[in-house]
């Protein structure tokens, strides 16, 4: 396998090194099931560190290139999925176009800075909610899905690392939770920061139940059992007469229909056994919805 590196280039080696090696792969220099030199011979043969070599076929595994076979070493992975063919097809396209450009001079510094530049003119295709909670982002992303006909996904501060992700998005955040993120966001990247419904809005318009009244509250999200606990109680209910449901545990919708109405997020509604009186509690501010969807009318 040969291989062209530069040290002095604004690109990373280990970037360097996975497109040279996925660029190998599309163009069939590297067939399927071959197996690569081993951390210690690249890293000797191209006078660079062991690790940089080690972090390079991390990420090719991870993103489906290679696979790692316990005391043999790192192999092309074998693909024969129909979407694998999609994204090899396209692969295929953007390995021309670098050949294209590597035989016109270009370097890859020149080229990667003018892929930049292009993707910054590019409107984006999609919102990504960054929370560092797993469960917390699903009941967000769910209430953004609804409020919006744009895709959404979601992020954790590691989905991050390779930078991917933020590629054609619309970062959406709470407020306070930015910094969960550290460094991973660059400081010139447009965040749209949300805020959270406040208690009065929450309860703003529903009735109080009867004093006799079963009352479950279900979620995946820890902290939405607890935030409902202190505000039910600090409405004035029995806590004898509130039945919390953590969904994540098996059973949850056990003699969920003996309730007089269940409580829940956007996440767990659809999933409310039917038969059920549902109030839905959004985590995210009327206002804050509203200004997600005015961003996609005008940026989508």
């Amino acid at each position: 396998m040969r291989l062209w590196l530069s040290k002095n280039s604004e690109v990373p080696i280990r970037e360097q090194l996975v497109t040279q090696i996925v660029l190998g792969i599309v163009s069939n220099d590297l067939k399927v099931n071959e197996r690569l030199p081993s951390t210690r011979d690249l890293a000797r043969r191209y006078d660079i560190h062991a690790n940089t070599v080690s972090a390079a076929y991390r990420e090719l595994a991870h993103r489906g290139w290679v696979e790692f076979r316990k005391g043999s070493g790192v192999y092309v992975r074998p693909r024969t999925d129909g979407q694998f063919e999609q994204q090899l097809a396209l692969d295929q396209l953007i390995s021309r176009f670098f050949r294209h450009l590597r035989e016109d001079g270009h370097s890859l510094a020149e080229i990667q800075d003018a892929v930049r530049r292009s993707f910054s003119l590019q409107r984006p295709d999609h919102f990504l909610l960054l929370e560092a909670d797993p469960e917390l982002r699903e009941i967000l992303v769910a209430e953004i899905a609804a409020a919006t006909k744009v895709t959404v996904k979601g992020a954790g501060p590691t989905d991050l690392d390779d930078g991917v992700l933020l590629t054609g998005a619309t970062p959406l955040v709470l407020y306070g939770h930015l910094e969960n993120f550290g460094d991973r966001i660059d400081s010139q990247t447009e965040v749209l920061v949300l805020h959270s419904a406040s208690v009065v809005e929450s309860i703003k318009g529903q009735t109080r139940p009867p004093a006799d009244a079963l009352v479950a509250i279900v979620s995946r999200w820890p902290e939405f059992l607890r935030w409902a606990r202190t505000m039910l109680v600090a409405a004035g209910l029995d806590a004898d007469a509130l039945s919390f449901r953590d969904a994540r545990e098996r059973g949850w919708e056990n003699g969920l229909r003996s309730a007089t109405f269940v409580i829940t997020d956007s996440l767990m509604a659809p999933r409310i056994p039917a038969g059920c009186e549902i109030k839905l509690f959004r985590v995210l501010a009327q206002s804050s919805l509203q200004d997600i969807r005015d961003h996609a009318e005008r940026f989508f």
